[in-house]
C-alpha cells in the first residue's frame, strides 16, 4: 500500500490556480505535521507550507498570500490551494507527513506554470 498519494498537479497559465491533494493511507497513524515541499530542476528541495495537527500553519515567504495549506484529519489528507501562480512556481511538489515514529514522502506531482 502506497503511504501517500498525491494528485492535482498539471499545466496552468500564469495567474491561474491549482489545488494539490495528498492522502495518507490507513496504515499511517498519529499524524503530527503535514506539509508540502517543492523541487525545481537543478535546485534543492524547499519547504512551501506546513500545518500541524492543531491547524497552525507556516509558509515560505515566496508563497504567502498566494498559497493556502489545509488538512482534513478525518481523511488524513492535506491540501495546497495555489492561486496567482507564477512561472517560478514550476516544480515537482512533494507531500511530507510526520508521525511520532516516522516520516513519509509522496512520489511527487508536477506543477508547470507556462503560457
Amino acid at each position: 500500500q502506497v503511504p501517500l498519494v498525491e494528485s492535482g498537479g498539471g499545466l496552468v497559465q500564469p495567474g491561474g490556480s491549482l489545488r494539490l491533494s495528498c492522502a495518507a493511507s490507513g496504515s499511517i497513524f498519529s499524524i503530527n505535521t503535514m506539509g508540502w515541499y517543492r523541487q525545481a530542476p537543478g535546485k534543492e528541495r524547499e519547504l512551501v507550507a506546513g500545518i500541524t495537527s492543531g491547524g497552525v500553519t507556516n509558509y515560505a515567504d515566496y508563497v504567502k498570500g498566494r498559497f493556502t495549506i489545509s488538512r482534513d484529519n478525518a481523511k488524513n489528507t492535506v491540501y495546497l490551494q495555489m492561486n496567482s501562480l507564477k512561472p517560478e512556481d514550476t516544480a515537482m511538489y512533494f507531500c511530507k507527513v510526520r508521525t511520532m515514529r516516522a516520516t513519509y514522502w509522496g512520489q511527487g506531482t508536477q506543477v508547470t506554470v507556462s503560457s
